[in-house]
């Protein structure tokens, strides 16, 4: 039961086989109601007045409390910014007048072209969302992403929800995966999951594909899209169960290990079972050093400090791309306000800049400053944790993986690492799927998971 647009609509619990009505989710006709009577879909949609007017009283209640609480506050959208990569996508994406200041609410939703589509998905969509804003830590903000739902009729209790965070795509709304779509390995990925009887959600993250800046590594506006795309399925979406499992890659891998940190205080209602990261990033106060020289001066790897000197510039906007990056590298810079992350690696590597070619000693300067916005809030997840590393993995090197999990372990986080010989950053994904569903088997189910904090390569 939710309020959309004003109207009040009320989702069968029985089978789930349908689609949107005016103010809410339908089922076709024919599908069985609570009650067991057939149900179609202006049945599910029509609603009395005065209960729709009691709903919007709670509503109101409801809104007024967290205000007066100085919890999230209802907001505009924020102006769109070419120069932060803003626009080039479809009207969807743009919430028109307030977002609400609940979060997890389903704003709207439409079909995913089949283009964009997972082969192992019996029903996908394209979803918008409220959420909050991760940098001010108030202010609603709308954020897209995909929800997939798994062939067949769900189990009793629900199809289990993975809740996916991906890897790094780009700073442009365009590189959104709701937009773009994702690459093999992900599809292949997530294919597998499906095929097991997951639903998926999948954001795109706060400003990516909506207006707005996308604070990109920033973990704390990663974890609130990824639970609050948690709360706006089980809310609308029939057959979805309470089971969650956060799961992501890369840039992905650090919003849900920040989502699990924060889970207890931002979304204690969610029943998190544990958390599976792959290509962990891990910024903290003893890693700076090895963090100024990832990737050592290889030419793609001039690629992360372009994206984050966007993400500079977010906090300074005083702060000049000359004061970053040499003057081989400025137009790459710009490139990246438009292109996605793939482009940018092929221009990186055709230029043939570089890292140390390309940035200036203002760069480390102005990593320095936003370290904050990459360090997590918390080594001790309440969840068991799943970490898979590539053991020649220069993006997130191998070494920094195994730092944060040896300081999880010590904080009382219980986790299971695995190191895959001759795996890079992006080969591990797909090498760690047998061992990640493992592990998902029997937290969803329970059991004990054996603590691995010193691994040894597999």
């Amino acid at each position: 039961m939710r309020v959309r647009g004003g109207a009040l609509a009320f989702a069968a619990h029985g089978r789930y086989d349908g689609w949107p009505c005016a103010g809410g989710l339908a089922v076709r006709e024919g599908a069985v109601g609570r009650a067991g009577a057939r149900t179609t879909n202006r049945d599910i949609c029509a609603v009395g007045a005065a209960r729709a007017m009691r709903m919007v009283f709670v509503a109101g209640l409801v809104l007024a409390v967290l205000l007066w609480c100085g919890g999230v506050r209802a907001a505009e959208a924020p102006r769109p910014d070419p120069l932060q990569g803003d626009g080039r996508v479809s009207g969807f994406y743009a919430w028109e007048g307030t977002i609400p200041a609940t979060p997890g609410r389903l704003l709207r939703q439409e079909r995913l072209e089949t283009t964009l589509g997972l082969a192992h998905a019996g029903a996908q969509v394209r979803m918008l969302y409220s959420s909050t804003d991760g940098i001010d830590g108030h202010s609603a903000v709308a954020v897209s992403g995909l929800f997939f739902m798994p062939k067949g009729e769900p189990p009793e209790g629900g199809w289990p929800l993975l809740a996916w965070a991906h890897e790094t795509t780009g700073m442009a709304d365009v590189c959104a995966p709701s937009w773009s779509g994702y690459s093999l390995a992900v599809e292949t990925f997530l294919n597998t999951w499906l095929a097991r009887g997951f639903a998926v959600v999948a954001t795109d993250y706060q400003g990516l594909g909506t207006p707005g800046a996308h604070p990109y590594m920033a973990v704390r506006p990663g974890a609130y899209g990824v639970l609050d795309s948690i709360r706006a399925v089980q809310g609308a979406f029939p057959g979805v169960g309470r089971k969650v499992l956060l799961v992501g890659y890369s840039q992905g891998a650090g919003a849900v290990f920040e989502a699990a940190a924060v889970q207890r205080s931002y979304a204690a209602e969610l029943d998190i079972r544990g958390t599976i990261a792959t290509g962990i990033p891990f910024s903290a106060e003893e890693t700076a050093a090895a963090r100024r020289a990832i990737g050592g001066l290889t030419a793609s790897n001039l690629v992360y400090p372009l994206l984050i000197g966007l993400v500079a510039q977010q906090v300074d906007p005083s702060l000049r791309a000359a004061d970053m990056f040499a003057e081989p590298a400025l137009g790459l810079f710009e490139l990246n306000r438009r292109g996605c992350v793939w482009q940018l690696v092929l221009e990186v590597l055709a230029a043939r800049v570089t890292r140390g070619e390309g940035v200036r000693p203002g760069y480390a300067k102005a990593l320095d400053a936003i370290a904050p916005l990459l360090a997590y809030s918390s080594m001790r997840l309440p969840q068991p944790l799943f970490v898979g590393i590539g053991a020649e993995d220069r993006d997130a090197p191998a070494r920094l993986q195994l730092a944060l999990v040896k300081q999880s372990c010590e904080a009382g986080t219980t986790v299971e690492a695995h190191l895959y010989a001759g795996m890079s950053h992006f080969a591990a994904v797909n090498r760690s799927v047998a061992d990640a569903i493992r592990f998902a088997d029997r937290v969803l189910g329970g059991e004990a998971v054996s603590p691995v904090c010193d691994p040894t390569a597999e």
